[in-house]
């Protein structure tokens, strides 16, 4: 990680005395300074909107729009960042906020608001967790907690493509995905309110969005368990604050509806294609090919310009055997769309199952600099592997294992076939054990999830004369995973005196196929 050095030297420094917070007054805990956020944000803000759905393309006003108000409501918060508001197309209602500034909306959420005033609410209340540097306080505590800024998982909803991020993405995958305080949450609202009142918006919007977050909770719909409610749990709390904040603002202010239903006339107008490519996308999932195909051109024939329609259908035919359909859907999404690195990733697929492996590499490639991702680091591995590169396939391999995916869990197994063999006693594990008569011997366990055999031992002790003796060890295996065996040394009788000295090493083993 690049800026683990960089966060440590920082964190000794927070010993002598702790930040104030922006936003609060308050004292804090604070080792990532503000041109450290602003850095994350800035390289995080790319990969979190790719594995989020990508940016929305085809209205770019309502994109402008949403920036305008979220432009509007920064100007009025106590700290000045470079704020920068996308519209992202994801049809899970769903908003966050990196460090740094760096907001985003789904296409999703702009639907279930009513008045421009709502929409404030929203992008207010994530102002304010990037500006009390709620996103950079969960990434300290992580970092004290675990000595990492990672976490070894991420709660991810089906429509969002956090799992197969790898390296620094993950960073972002985390901010985003992670369940916001209590604490952090009644701060965000609370701030936020006030800029939407320094703004001219209603606050009571605030109050009346939160009471419908609070209803929709109790429905259990699906859509925003796994999107806006993930993170930002709501709460009857919340709407009684919220109460009481509005009572001591300024009554009255702009709501903003009819402009608002203008702003969002086209993506309202096309909703029912989203939905039918949502459906789409799930029939795929459950395997039904036949379904997710009728209802892609669903989509098309409402919004042909739409890449993502184009993306299913080319999905569809590559899980069905017919590369030449879907190389022509995935070269027509492309044509739409060339920024939404699902696209290239999908693409470099098919290619390869086509042959065209350099095209391939081109395209997998092309989408690891969108979002670095499991499935192309692990497809780019096994083509390395096939050429010969065996270097390049194990680099490929680890950078795909950082995730928890399928890929990033098969390209872990591809790496240790590859590893294992060059360096078994990293792997394997050997420790001496004495026997009730007092005889010395060798305990092998493996730890790992796949068997190993044709195991080779060296055992080295110092004799009665202090000279050095080795003894040539070897067990034929299969020593399956979790388990293990004994090695006795080969009838070498080690003085008790003399068993302190031993040292033992493996220096082959083979993966038992």
């Amino acid at each position: 990680m690049k800026y683990l050095p960089l966060f440590l030297s920082l964190f000794l420094a927070c010993v002598a005395g702790c930040a104030i917070n922006p936003v609060t007054g308050e004292r804090e805990l604070g080792f990532i300074g503000e041109q450290q956020e602003i850095a994350i944000g800035k390289e995080q803000y790319e990969p979190g909107r790719q594995m989020e759905g990508g940016d929305y393309l085809l209205d770019q006003q309502l994109t402008a729009y949403v920036d305008e108000i979220g432009q509007k409501l920064a100007r009025v918060s106590d700290r000045p960042l470079p704020y920068e508001f996308k519209v992202l197309n994801n049809s899970v209602p769903n908003a966050w906020a990196l460090p740094g500034g760096k907001i985003s909306i789904n296409r999703g959420l702009l639907l279930e608001l009513n008045n421009e005033a709502e929409l404030a609410a929203v992008l207010s209340h994530e102002i304010v967790h990037s500006a009390a540097r709620h996103g950079a306080q969960r990434m300290e505590k992580g970092m004290l907690m675990q000595g990492a800024l990672l976490a070894t998982a991420v709660a991810v909803a089906d429509s969002s493509y956090s799992g197969i991020a790898v390296g620094g993405a993950q960073l972002a995958a985390n901010v985003i995905t992670q369940k916001y305080s209590r604490e952090a949450e009644l701060e965000a609202d609370y701030y936020g309110m006030h800029y939407m009142s320094r703004a001219g918006y209603d606050p009571q919007s605030a109050v009346s969005l939160q009471q419908t977050f609070v209803r929709l909770s109790g429905e259990k719909k699906i859509n925003w368990l796994n999107g806006l409610f993930a993170s930002h749990p709501p709460s009857q709390e919340r709407v009684e604050a919220n109460r009481r904040t509005a009572q001591s603002l300024k009554p009255g202010g702009e709501i903003g509806e009819k402009r608002y239903r203008e702003k969002i006339k086209y993506i309202h107008e096309n909703a029912p294609a989203y939905k039918a490519y949502d459906n789409g996308v799930l029939a795929l999932k459950k395997g039904d090919i036949t379904k997710a195909l009728a209802l892609a051109s669903e989509a098309m024939q409402i919004e042909p310009r739409e890449a993502l329609f184009l993306g299913l259908q080319g999905e569809a035919y590559f899980q069905q055997g017919d590369y030449g359909k879907a190389l022509a859907s995935s070269n027509r999404a492309l044509d739409l769309n060339n920024r939404f690195f699902q696209f290239y990733l999908q693409r470099g697929l098919i290619r390869e199952k086509m042959g065209d492996l350099a095209g391939a590499r081109q395209d997998l490639e092309h989408s690891t600099k969108l979002l670095p991702n499991a499935n192309a680091f692990k497809k780019l591995g096994d083509m390395s592997l096939v050429s010969g590169s065996t270097a390049d396939a194990k680099a490929f391999f680890q950078k795909a294992a950082s995730s928890q995916s399928l890929a990033g869990k098969d390209a872990a197994i591809s790496f240790l076939c590859l590893d294992l063999p060059e360096n078994p006693s990293k792997y394997l594990r050997l420790t001496l054990e004495q026997t009730k008569d007092g005889t010395a011997r060798l305990r092998l366990s493996n730890p790992t999830p796949l068997p190993v055999h044709h195991i080779k031992c060296v055992a080295r002790f110092l004799d009665a004369r202090g000279t050095t003796q080795q003894i040539d060890l070897a067990h034929p295996g299969p020593v399956r995973p979790g388990k293990s065996v004994i090695i006795p040394l080969d009838g070498q009788k080690i003085a008790a005196k003399q068993q302190h000295t031993l040292q033992a090493k493996i220096v082959a083993a083979q993966i038992a196929q």
